[in-house]
């Protein structure tokens, strides 16, 4: 006889929860993505015989909702916390407005964690260039290329990344 594979029960509200507090446990998130990934466990599960996706959906928005009410779920501070993450790792604030819409922050939230990110240092764009170029080793942080190809891989390396040629050559010439 074949063994078959235990199926996962069906997702619950009680299910739900649980999984929601783990994954908080582990991870900052934003309102949004955290529904969507209490989505990806209904689907990965399903739902139990007479339960609709009407009903896992309010089980979700219950969650999420009480959630927010107890501050373990704020868009403002996921979107502020994720965008001085993001520059310390060298992202230039294009990139991490874009970072920040795709983890389904609000446009509005998402422009006030950038705009806040000017706070903290003078030229946050010039700092995530050279946070970018120590980490890639480019410049004068790394080895000594030599010649034209050399600088123009590394140039390449930091318009991938979504910084300016100005920008580029100033962190590339030692300009800080």
């Amino acid at each position: 006889m074949k063994s078959q594979a235990a199926r996962p029960r069906p997702a619950s509200e009680a299910y739900l929860e649980r999984a929601a507090t783990h994954y908080l446990a582990r991870f900052a998130s934003s309102v949004d993505n955290f529904k969507d990934v209490l989505w990806r466990k209904v689907d990965r599960r399903g739902l139990a015989d007479g339960v609709d996706r009407a009903t896992a959906q309010q089980w979700i928005n219950g969650i999420a909702d009480r959630f927010v009410a107890l501050g373990l779920l704020d868009d403002e501070a996921f979107a502020r916390a994720r965008a001085g993450s993001l520059l310390r790792r060298g992202k230039p604030r294009r990139a991490i407005r874009s970072a920040l819409l795709a983890k389904g922050v609000t446009a509005e939230v998402a422009a006030d964690a950038v705009a806040s990110l000017s706070d903290h240092a003078a030229d946050p764009d010039l700092d995530a260039a050279v946070a970018f170029a120590r980490r890639k080793r480019l410049g004068p942080y790394g080895a000594s290329g030599a010649g034209d190809d050399h600088r123009r891989k590394e140039l390449a390396a930091f318009a991938r990344a979504g910084f300016s040629y100005q920008l580029a050559r100033r962190v590339l010439d030692g300009g800080e």
